[in-house]
């Protein structure tokens, strides 16, 4: 944290009295700022672990600002290591206001605040991609069930390197019967490629603690292009969050076979996840396998 410290002073022209680790996952952080007299600053600093990333989410978070109707943090700069190690940093507008999971003060007011989150996602969704799909660093001209097979091919092969990953022979089971039934997974699949946020959750959104409107979205994935469906998968392990999932829908359904597609989704993001810190949702894991048990068998 010192030498953090000493290299944001340096890069903005004032000391810093401290940092304060507002969360911290084992490849990122985020942390306030404050000035040389400990009075907090108008912008956060996110520090990552992989090279590279820093850079990507910050032309990420300007084009979801430019091609969307919500609020995206201003990015003020990328700090990189080249000629000595150490995280990469992304500093960015310090928003005010608090995460969308905080429940809202009236039914009422949960109902208006679904509309307005969806109507922000809608702007992106009507983003087509125009036949490219992937990630902010490497996108590619293909079809969506193709470049996921081939994501899912790397995570496999990936996840094979290791002998102590912590799952059971039943659960690398699972995970090859999944990589065996994407052909039936993904039949009859047409959806095209939109812009998606591509880390979207309840805590991926800031709402006014008063008023309950929806003020910004923050943390954005690295996944740029992608279908709709792919926006949606993380919202299922808390009733407000089963409530948004269906309120889109009710708006924009999607295909029915993302019923299913759905926990395919989750089981893999758990899978890249515990490949990229050495950790996953445990939870999450189980209850996407207990769920397509019926679609591969």
């Amino acid at each position: 944290m010192e030498q953090l410290r000493a290299e944001l002073s340096h890069l903005l022209g004032e000391k810093l009295s401290r940092l304060e680790c507002i969360t911290e996952k084992p490849d990122t952080a985020l942390w306030s700022l404050y000035d040389s007299h400990g009075h907090p600053m108008p912008l956060l600093a996110r520090s990552f672990t992989t090279p590279g990333l820093a850079r990507q989410l910050a032309w990420k978070i300007s084009m979801l600002a430019r091609s969307g109707t919500v609020r995206m943090p201003v990015v003020y700069g990328v700090m990189t290591h080249e000629e000595h190690p150490g995280p990469d940093v992304l500093l960015m507008e310090r928003l005010r206001g608090v995460p969308v999971e905080a429940p809202s003060r009236t039914p009422e007011r949960w109902e208006q605040l679904k509309d307005q989150i969806v109507e922000a996602l809608l702007a992106w969704h009507r983003v087509d991609s125009h036949g490219c799909v992937g990630n902010v660093d490497s996108t590619q001209e293909n079809i969506w069930p193709s470049w996921y097979r081939q994501r899912v091919e790397v995570l496999w092969s990936t996840l094979n390197q290791y002998k102590n990953t912590g799952l059971t022979m039943q659960e690398r089971r699972m995970l090859f019967r999944t990589r065996e039934c994407l052909d039936e997974m993904f039949a009859g699949f047409s959806d095209n490629c939109v812009l998606i946020h591509g880390h979207f959750s309840l805590r991926s959104m800031l709402k006014d603690a008063r008023s309950d409107q929806l003020l910004a979205m923050v943390s954005p994935g690295v996944v740029l292009w992608a279908p709709r469906e792919y926006e949606l998968f993380r919202l299922f392990d808390t009733p407000l969050a089963e409530s948004l999932f269906w309120h889109y829908l009710q708006r924009a359904p999607v295909a029915e076979s993302f019923l299913w597609r759905r926990w395919l989704y989750v089981l893999w993001d758990e899978v890249a996840q515990l490949l990229q810190t050495g950790r996953m949702n445990r939870a999450a894991f189980d209850t996407a396998s207990k769920s397509l048990l019926p679609w591969v068998a």
